[in-house]
């Protein structure tokens, strides 16, 4: 159970705040994973909202690059409840299940691209040391430009501060859904 009560519904906020409530729940068909908690403030939660439909939806980066950093992020936070959202995305992003479980595990994952498994090192690299080593940082530049450096470090922000929220508020994924140990 979270730590909070959640904000579900547009009732739970004064007027002036059910704009950001309505933004929140059309950009991603309802109010739920971290947003129930950041509508606390509702400002915050808008401003949370607008960048994470821009980081998810309209950066530049491959949707199964993002799934890949994604997973990436929650397993180095053990975030519970944005892997279990995020395994699923992944697969249908194209990620195979062997991959997923070898980061579910902490594993090498196998199967991937250069690419795909610089972009993981350079996640890890950064969640584990606060830094991304030259010869990371170097080949995911070759592969993804200034640019995609600069959008995958951001991506990577973002679902930190997700989970931050997530994990300090204690929202759990959905019942059924496989644990992620810590």
């Amino acid at each position: 159970m979270a730590r909070i009560a959640k904000i579900e519904r547009r009732e739970d906020l004064s007027p002036e705040h059910h704009a950001v409530f309505d933004a929140i729940a059309e950009s991603r068909g309802r109010v739920q994973g971290p947003f129930p908690m950041l509508l606390h403030s509702p400002e915050l939660a808008g401003r949370v909202a607008h960048l994470g439909a821009h980081v998810r939806f309209e950066m530049g980066l491959p949707q199964r690059l993002k799934e890949l950093v994604i997973l990436t992020v929650a397993r180095e936070l053990d975030c519970r409840f944005e892997w279990s959202v995020h395994a699923g995305h992944a697969r249908a992003a194209g990620v195979p299940d062997e991959c997923i479980e070898a980061l579910r595990e902490r594993n090498e994952p196998s199967g991937l691209t250069p690419g795909e498994a610089g972009v993981c090192r350079y996640a890890q690299e950064l969640l584990r040391s606060h830094r991304v080593s030259g010869p990371t940082f170097a080949a995911v530049e070759k592969s993804l430009g200034a640019t995609g450096c600069v959008e995958l470090s951001a991506l990577i922000g973002y679902y930190v501060l997700l989970a931050c929220v997530l994990n300090s508020m204690e929202v759990e994924p959905a019942e059924g859904e496989k644990p992620l140990d810590p």
